[in-house]
C-alpha cells in the first residue's frame, strides 16, 4: 500500500485485497509473493498468505480483505493513477463477490483517479462486469455510491500475459470487455515468449517488460520491438517498462564465464521464432550466429528502459 510507487506506469498502489495463487509461468517470480513471504510475512495484511518452499515463498491460495485501506482513494485529493490490488488479484476465484463490490464501489466513488486493474483471470473479470448492470443496487449498498454510469471511464481493465499460449487463452474475454465499452489493456510482463498480436487490435494500451529479481528469465529484444510496432500500426499507446535483469552484454573474450543469453537473429517466423537461450560462457565464434545479440544478467538498474535508444512512455488518451 503506497501513495507513491517505483512502478513506471502508476502513481500509487492500493491493496484492499491481498493474497493469490500461482496460475501460470508468469507467476513464478512474482515480486508480491516474495515480499509477502519475506519482509512482510508478519504484517497482518500478509501473515499466513505464503508458505516457505525450497524455491522461496509461494502463495497458499488464501485471500484477505484489508478494510482499513478501502477508503484510501477517497482520502487522496489529487488525481492519481492507482494500481489496484498490486499484491493480489481482484478476480481470483476465491475473492468473495461482496469484497469485489467494495473495491469497485470505492473506485466508482472517487472517479478523479485512474484505476489500473490487472488480472490473470480475465474470464472472471468479464463475468463480473457483465453481471454488474443487474447488480447496481448491491454495489451501491457496498460503497458511498448513489448511482453509477457503466462502463466507468476511470477504470482500466487489464490482463497479464507472458507467452502465446496465455495470450490466446485470455484474448476473448478482453475483447468482450472492450465491446462493452471498457478501456482494456495488457501487461506483457514478464515477457517469456514471442506473441502474435493479431486479434488484439481492440486494446487501448500495452505495457511490455522483462523480468527482474533473483532467477530472472531473459526476454528477446524482438519480442518488445514487435509489440511496439504493433501498437504504432494500430494507434495503441505503448509503454516499455524495463528490460528487467538482462541487458546488452559487454564484449569479453569468448568462453568468459558468466550469465549470458543468446537472442537469435531475425527475420523471425512461425518456423523460426525469436527465442532466447541461456548460456554460462560468452559465446564462441559469435559471428556464426548471423547477427544474434548477447544479453547479460546485469541487474534492473543497469539494464535500464531504453528500447532501441529511446524510452516509450505512452498512456491511453481518455476524455476529460
Amino acid at each position: 500500500m503506497a501513495d507513491g510507487t517505483k512502478i513506471e506506469w502508476a502513481d500509487a498502489t492500493w491493496n484492499p485485497i491481498t493474497g493469490c495463487l500461482v496460475t501460470s509461468p508468469g507467476c513464478k517470480r512474482c515480486y508480491a509473493m516474495k515480499l509477502a513471504g519475506t519482509r512482510l510475512k508478519h504484517h497482518p495484511s500478509r501473515a499466513g498468505l505464503t508458505v516457505d518452499t525450497k524455491n522461496g515463498p509461494v502463495w497458499t491460495g488464501e485471500v484477505r480483505l484489508n478494510e482499513q485501506w478501502l477508503d484510501h482513494p477517497l482520502r487522496w485529493r489529487d488525481p492519481r493513477m492507482i494500481f489496484v490490488c498490486a499484491h493480489g488479484d481482484l478476480f481470483y476465484e476465491r475473492v468473495p463477490l461482496p469484497w469485489q463490490d467494495k473495491v469497485v464501489g470505492t473506485m466508482g466513488s472517487a472517479p478523479r483517479h485512474i484505476y489500473q486493474v490487472l488480472t490473470k483471470r480475465p474470464d472472471l473479470m468479464r463475468s463480473y462486469f457483465e453481471d454488474l448492470p443487474g447488480r447496481i443496487h448491491d454495489l451501491a449498498c457496498n460503497s458511498l455510491l448513489d448511482w453509477i454510469d457503466l462502463p466507468m471511464p476511470s477504470v482500466w481493465l487489464g490482463c497479464s500475459i507472458e507467452d502465446q499460449r496465455h495470450a490466446d487463452e485470455r484474448r476473448e474475454p478482453m475483447r468482450l470487455l472492450a465491446e462493452m465499452g471498457w478501456l482494456t489493456w495488457v501487461s506483457y510482463e514478464p515477457a517469456l515468449g514471442p506473441i502474435d498480436w493479431t486479434g488484439w487490435e481492440f486494446l487501448r494500451w500495452i505495457v511490455s517488460g522483462g523480468e527482474s529479481g533473483e532467477g530472472a528469465r531473459p526476454s528477446h529484444p524482438d519480442w518488445h520491438r514487435a509489440t511496439r510496432d504493433f501498437c504504432a500500426s494500430h494507434g495503441i499507446a505503448y509503454l516499455f517498462k524495463q528490460w528487467g535483469a538482462w541487458g546488452p552484454a559487454r564484449p569479453v573474450p569468448s568462453g568468459t564465464p558468466g550469465r549470458y543469453a543468446i537472442a537469435n537473429a531475425g527475420p523471425h517466423s512461425s518456423f523460426l521464432p525469436a527465442m532466447v537461450t541461456e548460456v554460462d560462457t560468452y559465446p564462441r565464434q559469435f559471428s556464426l550466429f548471423g547477427g544474434a545479440t548477447v544479453r547479460e544478467l546485469v541487474g534492473k538498474k543497469r539494464a535500464g528502459r531504453l528500447l532501441d535508444g529511446r524510452e516509450h512512455n505512452e498512456f491511453p488518451k481518455v476524455a476529460a
